[in-house]
């Protein structure tokens, strides 16, 4: 079976995929993986898919990491995790972080083995906000000058939960994402500032608005500031995607060649739920 594929631009960055994956998945699996290395971002629209089938396409790229907080997790589901802003009883029904700030990330950066890829299902979408904006981060550091690339070529970051939760806290008067405050205390880690994809071999910058303390070896100036530098470059508008939700969409990013962020949502008045699966 082929894959019908519509991309989203002529930058190769991102792709429509337009079959129904709940009947379709496992014969697709081996193109599905390739697609999503060529463009590292998949949105399948109009899907009807039950638990069981999202961690049926999940496994198509790759082995489902079922380390999800047990407080979020969907029961008799291993892997997949409740997104949500929805409260019942006084509790968060699933891990959200707030009406805050943007924050750029790969997911688990702050881990010692990153998240190779996420899938993200929408059942319940707000009517204003809750984008999710995606950065082509391979594009973005094919497009450096050469003397950047020659310049950040072997650096490697400090990436810490630690750091991200004081600096949410710090932007919003007090409070931390759920998701920050339950690994709070988890050690720092670093990471290299260019990735090299295990199956593309493709480059790409791995870098987080909140979650990295800083550039090994270099003063915290300026490290902050080429942070800074290299952020904004790769998260200004040639690179990025921005996902309006809609009922049934399933979203899929390749984690190690792209950077992501929640938009804001007024939780107050709009409700959003979420199934979210990770593979290794």
């Amino acid at each position: 079976m082929s894959l019908p594929l519509r991309p989203l631009d002529e930058s190769g960055f991102g792709a429509v995929v337009d079959c129904n994956l709940a009947t379709d998945a496992e014969d697709l699996l081996p193109r599905l993986a390739r697609a999503l290395h060529r463009h590292r971002l998949l949105i399948a629209p109009r899907q009807h898919l039950t638990h069981a089938d999202l961690l049926t396409v999940a496994s198509c790229f790759g082995t489902v990491d079922t380390s999800v907080d047990r407080r979020y997790a969907v029961g008799g589901f291993p892997g997949l995790t409740v997104i949500s802003n929805i409260v019942e009883d006084g509790e968060h029904v699933g891990i959200y972080d707030g009406d805050n700030e943007e924050e750029w990330h790969a997911d688990n950066s702050f881990k010692p083995k990153l998240t190779s890829a996420t899938l993200l299902y929408s059942v319940i979408t707000p009517e204003q906000g809750g984008e999710t904006r995606f950065a082509d981060a391979t594009r973005a550091y094919a497009a450096l000058p050469p003397a950047m690339r020659q310049r950040i070529e072997g650096m490697r970051a400090v990436h810490s939960i630690e750091q991200l939760r004081v600096l949410q806290s710090q932007a919003s008067g007090g409070q931390s994402s759920v998701a920050a405050g339950s690994l709070a205390g988890h050690p720092e880690v670093e990471h290299p500032l260019v990735l090299t994809h295990p199956v593309t071999g493709a480059r790409s910058l791995l870098l987080g608005s909140m979650v990295i303390g800083g550039i090994t070896g270099l003063p915290e100036k300026e490290s902050r500031a080429l942070i800074g530098e290299l952020l904004e470059h790769t998260t200004s508008a040639p690179y990025v995607y921005s996902h309006r939700w809609s009922q049934g969409d399933l979203v899929v990013w390749d984690n190690l060649a792209t950077l992501h962020t929640a938009s804001p949502c007024d939780s107050s008045r709009q409700r959003r739920l979420l199934y979210r699966a990770a593979v290794r």
